[in-house]
């Protein structure tokens, strides 16, 4: 954030300028002059003038002026007080707002189209990468379990999460089974544990193999331990994962035109880690939070400003989501876009389950 005094020492032609100067560098992507900004500022004053209040712009580490020109752009510092202080986010329209809830209620949450939906989404509204986090294992619900035999000792073990969410896992077993007492096993772990969150599941579970009695019933015995192999296993979303669409996108930015630089940024959204622990920055925070720049805290996105919000379903966090650009966004118009598609993907997910 930016220091208060620091705000109240631009009055309010200096406002007005820098607010023209990051808008027209946001819509053109060039360097702005003292010369320009006399000409669209709509203040009566002259390009000398302007060019102090630069002066004193730069000075405030708000602009800078690139080698090649001698027009200013917004530095991160810059962008940050835009954003805090001078931005007014646009609405999102009725119809591009119908469009997207039409878009959502009519994917599914079992066979992943939602999430890939809502990130789709996104980056076409944008024209910039979309980003969807895989809703946390800890809001899924287990509703049914069955077992089936397969060749040698393994068994199939089928997961019914949130009624519609269909999980299949291969687990090894000790010794063969027939159907019958497979069944009986899934009978009896349904018994027990539907309805449960997932780490309610399997902190039972371990409760109940810790103080198994010696005289318990042996199918009960290989029944928790069938179950226990099961959610022993990790999936996509127990260890965190996300749907990107429209990284390419990026390649039509001047700022991405440096192909090491461009690859990095690739390999790093591929690799996943970085931005999965900045999105989880956000699940514990209120609203839209937008990282510009350097302050992501991760090298590689550096030049890029990541816009996300958190989704709920029920009033849980559940997950991210967010838009991925240049630090050149359209803030006023991203923001909106990324506040809403949260809103409206919690009601599709709730409507799903």
């Amino acid at each position: 954030m930016i220091a208060q005094t620091e705000h109240s020492s631009l009055d309010q032609r200096s406002r007005t300028l820098f607010k023209v100067l990051v808008e027209s560098y946001i819509r053109d992507g060039q360097p702005v002059g003292s010369r320009t900004l006399a000409k669209t500022s709509g203040l009566s004053i002259s390009a000398a003038t302007v060019r102090n209040v630069l002066a004193d712009l730069e000075d405030l580490g708000f602009v800078a002026a690139p080698h090649t020109s001698a027009g200013r752009i917004p530095t991160v510092r810059g962008y940050r007080f835009f954003i805090d202080s001078l931005l007014k986010p646009e609405s999102l329209g009725q119809q591009e707002r119908a469009g997207l809830e039409r878009e959502l209620r009519a994917q599914n949450w079992a066979d992943g189209s939602l999430l890939q939906s809502a990130s789709k989404l996104l980056s076409s509204l944008s024209d910039m990468a979309g980003v969807v986090t895989v809703p946390r294992r800890d809001s899924a619900s287990l509703r049914q379990i069955e077992f089936l035999p397969l060749s040698d000792q393994r068994v199939l073990v089928i997961l019914v999460i949130n009624h519609r969410e269909v999980q299949n896992r291969i687990i090894e077993t000790d010794r063969v089974y027939s159907p019958s007492q497979l069944e009986q096993a899934a009978n009896y772990l349904n018994s027990r544990f539907s309805g449960l969150s997932l780490p309610q599941v399997r902190a039972q579970l371990l409760q109940e193999i810790s103080t198994a009695r010696a005289d318990i019933n042996q199918e009960i015995r290989d029944a928790l331990t069938m179950a226990q192999n099961a959610f022993g296993v990790d999936s996509p979303a127990d260890r965190g994962d996300y749907v990107l669409a429209g990284q390419t996108n990026l390649m039509s930015f001047p700022e991405f035109g440096e192909v090491g630089r461009l690859r990095q940024l690739f390999d790093a959204l591929q690799q996943k880690n970085d931005l999965l622990s900045l999105f989880d920055e956000c699940l514990s925070a209120e609203g839209v939070q937008i990282f510009i720049g350097d302050e992501s805290g991760y090298r590689v996105l550096d030049e890029c400003s990541v816009v996300s919000a958190a989704y709920t379903v029920d009033g849980e966090v559940v997950g991210t989501l967010g838009v991925i650009g240049p630090t050149r966004m359209a803030y006023s118009r991203i923001i909106p876009l990324v506040d809403a598609t949260a809103n409206l993907l919690g009601s599709a997910l709730k409507t799903t389950n």
